[in-house]
């Protein structure tokens, strides 16, 4: 059987969802859209960054301001009314999607890293002192390793960190070591944006909770491609983005127990968020609105259920099967070309990306070449730059994949490797 025909889904039935997908590339770089002078096909595997949109998604936001354009819960006229249902309903539709008890439980943010900032300030900085530690690991993203980080230095809180064994897994007896009766919070990622390694949430979980401790998952790259529900993993707060996932750039969302937001004080203060403002004192709003300062996100928020809808249809069992298969068949073809080092675990344990460098050739350089020949990567230390660090390399390439992604497009990326590799031979 042919890679193709294992396949989960009809894939140029969703590429047809996705118009950019059929753009070329080459042209002035400074002016979007001016492609006319070069016939690339768009080969586009930067996913694990922002993933595409496509239509019933952009509809959705378009319909709004077309429609419906007003401020939530502000006027009592008809507009107001619309669009505080359409954004509360996305606040239904996105606790639904990952198992939350109600909206109570999602906290709209503008991405993964809002959401991270407003736990570590909203409940780090209140309730850490210098007795008490954080686990987080060697693979964390900048989100994570950096807020605690200074969360640390401004509590005095220990910030430690799981290692990463040379098959690019969580050492679980250092977690062990690492996670103990001072430790207040666990913050870990759920799939690593570099290696692809997928982390045993639900049994470190189990560990920090038999210690007191809270967990909070980094779930960026993995809500969007596989089944997630906050009850089985058992986590007390987890995050997510939008953008990654088919909808738009500006929101995400931050999940938490009901019980914990609700005795948390807020992140932001100003309109929106209160109950009863005197010129002595304020009172705050029901969940989820006392984390949701200001106006919102509204169109985004809107265009986020979409595209819950939008991937929930396609099936997060599929969605992660076909990632698997893509992510795979690159590892493996990457390793038979030689001359590439890959990191991570190996092609049928990861998640949907590959890490790698070209022996002899800068990532930046190999970036470059594979631009030229339409393939869209990421090169650099995708936010991890201590791992990358202990990797022994200043930066690495990824190619990452998604819903729309083929075959023949991983084929393009290994003959643009090729053409590199040769060229600085």
């Amino acid at each position: 059987m042919g890679v193709q025909e294992q396949y989960p889904f009809d894939v140029e039935s969703i590429r047809d969802d996705f118009p950019i997908l059929e753009r070329s590339v080459g042209g002035d770089p400074t002016t979007p859209g001016a492609d006319e002078a070069d016939d690339t096909d768009l080969v586009y595997l930067d996913n694990a960054a922002t993933t595409h949109t496509p239509e019933p998604v952009v509809e959705a936001i378009s319909d709004y301001y077309r429609s419906y354009n007003s401020n939530v819960h502000r006027g009592i006229h008809q507009l107001s009314q619309e669009a505080s249902v359409a954004y509360e309903e996305a606040h239904d539709r996105v606790a639904e999607f990952i198992g939350a008890e109600g909206r109570e439980e999602v906290i709209f943010t503008k991405n993964t890293t809002e959401a991270m900032n407003l736990i570590a300030y909203a409940w780090g900085l209140n309730e850490l002192g210098p007795e008490d530690n954080v686990v987080l690991s060697e693979m964390e993203h900048h989100a994570s390793l950096v807020t605690w980080q200074q969360i640390g230095k401004k509590t005095g809180a220990d910030v430690r960190f799981i290692e990463v064994t040379g098959d690019g897994t969580l050492d679980m007896a250092d977690a062990d070591a690492k996670i103990d009766d001072d430790t207040e919070m666990l913050s870990l990622v759920h799939v690593s944006n570099t290696l692809g390694t997928v982390n045993p949430i639900a049994d470190l979980a189990a560990l920090a909770h038999e210690h007191d401790a809270f967990v909070f998952a980094d779930a960026a790259q993995s809500v969007p491609n596989r089944p997630i529900d906050v009850a089985a993993l058992d986590v007390d707060f987890l995050a997510f983005s939008g953008h990654k996932m088919c909808g738009p750039t500006g929101i995400g969302a931050l999940y938490g127990r009901e019980a914990l937001l609700d005795a948390m004080e807020p992140y932001l203060y100003g309109g929106e968020m209160i109950r009863r403002v005197t010129f002595e004192d304020s009172t705050w709003e029901d969940l989820p609105w006392k984390f949701e300062a200001g106006t919102p996100s509204i169109a985004q928020g809107i265009g986020f259920a979409a595209a819950v809808e939008y991937v929930d249809d396609l099936g997060l069992d599929r969605i992660e099967a076909h990632e698997s298969l893509l992510a795979s068949y690159a590892h493996d073809r990457l390793t038979d070309l030689g001359g590439v080092e890959i990191y991570g675990p190996p092609g049928d344990e990861r998640g949907g990306l590959v890490a790698f460098n070209v022996e002899g050739v800068h990532a930046h350089d190999l970036s470059s070449i594979l631009s030229d020949h339409g393939v869209a990567v990421r090169a650099g230390d995708h936010c991890t730059q201590p791992l990358h660090d202990e990797l022994g390399v200043a930066a690495s390439v990824r190619a990452s994949f998604y819903v729309y992604n083929t075959v023949e497009e991983v084929d393009a990326l290994v003959d643009a490797v090729r053409a590199a590799r040769d060229l600085f031979a």
